[in-house]
């Protein structure tokens, strides 16, 4: 085997790492099977072929079928796809800022959780539903958004007064994480009854239901324009791999690079905490699934690491929508499950192959 081809092989593994285009096609075909299968299953009796129809039919792209009843285009088009495209798009989302963060910050451990976004939007929420913060003008996912906006900023403010490297900035997000998650207790502890407690817990261990195209376009926008950036920050991305001082070496400006991309991974978190709630594990796990994979280069790295984590959480709402029918199990019950055995094994995988 030629140097050439080891590089282009993967770690402890020998084999060869395929093309960007070829992941990417594969990513986005397993996707729409993915999306038009999910969608079919539950309680009314629905086909693929259905799904199509109802989504060509909508998009004025020809007509539905006539065994297609309004019922099912109603539970096809309002109710199971919107809430299948948001899963995929804050699976996205999702595993493109853990795998951002975890070279950005040269933490493996690092998610998209870990700058007190989550927490600040979980405050944030808890506040205009228990507390009617906003006077009603307000609504969840809004202060949800407000509320991780507000615990980036004061992330930031803790870093840069601490010094801005990057393990103060993951000390910040801890003390953030920890300040905001006991405000929130603390509001539902004393301010909620019983119902009002079980439906912001339900919304705080992530949750779908409440899915609406909105929902889907807004989060959609979002990941697209944060994706774009990081995109283009890919090459900068690789040059962190060898520490902040290399990286300056050579000629990546370090303290602009960090804040661009720190504000652009916290916009997206806010914005999918806002929609679906807290979603653990899919930005700490998928990331080095992939990479293993891929490996490190981000520009083939990312793309992939969204069409992993949009496939992936998809069946995991299929699961948690189905799997107790009629009871939901929150989604990120389900992710945290799944991902700790999957961390576990791919911390073992790593420590066999160095």
């Amino acid at each position: 085997m030629t140097s050439a081809s080891r590089a282009d092989s993967v770690p402890g593994t020998g084999a060869p790492r395929r093309a960007p285009l070829t992941w990417a096609a594969a990513g986005i075909v397993v996707l729409c099977a993915s999306v038009a299968v999910a969608v079919t299953i539950g309680p009314a009796d629905i086909r693929v072929a259905d799904v199509w129809s109802v989504i060509a039919a909508h998009l004025g792209a020809g007509t539905t079928a006539g065994d297609v009843s309004p019922i099912r285009d109603g539970i096809v088009w309002d109710l199971r796809l919107p809430r299948t495209l948001l899963a995929a798009v804050c699976g996205a989302g999702l595993a493109v800022c853990g795998a951002v963060l975890q070279s950005l910050l040269r933490n493996p451990l690092a998610d998209p959780f870990v700058l007190g976004v989550s927490s600040g939007a979980s405050t944030g929420a808890v506040l205009v539903v228990v507390l009617g913060v906003g006077g009603g003008a307000l609504s969840v996912p809004g202060g949800a958004f407000i509320g991780a906006v507000g615990s980036f900023a004061l992330v930031m403010l803790l870093s840069h007064g601490l010094g801005g490297t990057t393990d103060r900035v993951v000390l910040a997000g801890v003390a953030a994480m920890q300040l905001f998650s006991a405000l929130t207790s603390f509001v539902v502890m004393t301010a909620a009854d019983a119902e009002t407690t079980r439906g912001v817990l339900f919304w705080l261990l992530g949750s779908l239901g409440g899915a609406g195209w909105s929902d889907v376009w807004t989060t959609a926008a979002v990941l697209v324009l944060v994706l774009t950036v990081c995109l283009g920050y890919a090459r900068t991305l690789d040059a962190f791999a060898f520490g902040q001082d290399a990286a300056a070496a050579l000629g990546v400006h370090v303290a602009r690079t960090r804040l661009v991309l720190l504000c652009a991974t916290a916009l997206l978190t806010a914005a999918l905490v806002a929609s679906a709630g807290a979603i653990g594990f899919v930005g700490l796990v998928l990331p080095h699934a992939v990479r293993a994979l891929t490996g490190p280069g981000h520009a083939r790295l990312l793309p992939v690491c969204a069409l992993a984590g949009a496939v992936f959480l998809v069946w995991v709402d299929t699961l948690a929508r189905t799997v107790l029918e009629p009871q939901e199990v929150p989604v990120g019950v389900v992710t945290s499950l799944i991902g700790v055995p999957a961390f576990v094994l791919v911390l073992y995988r790593t420590r066999r192959t160095r």
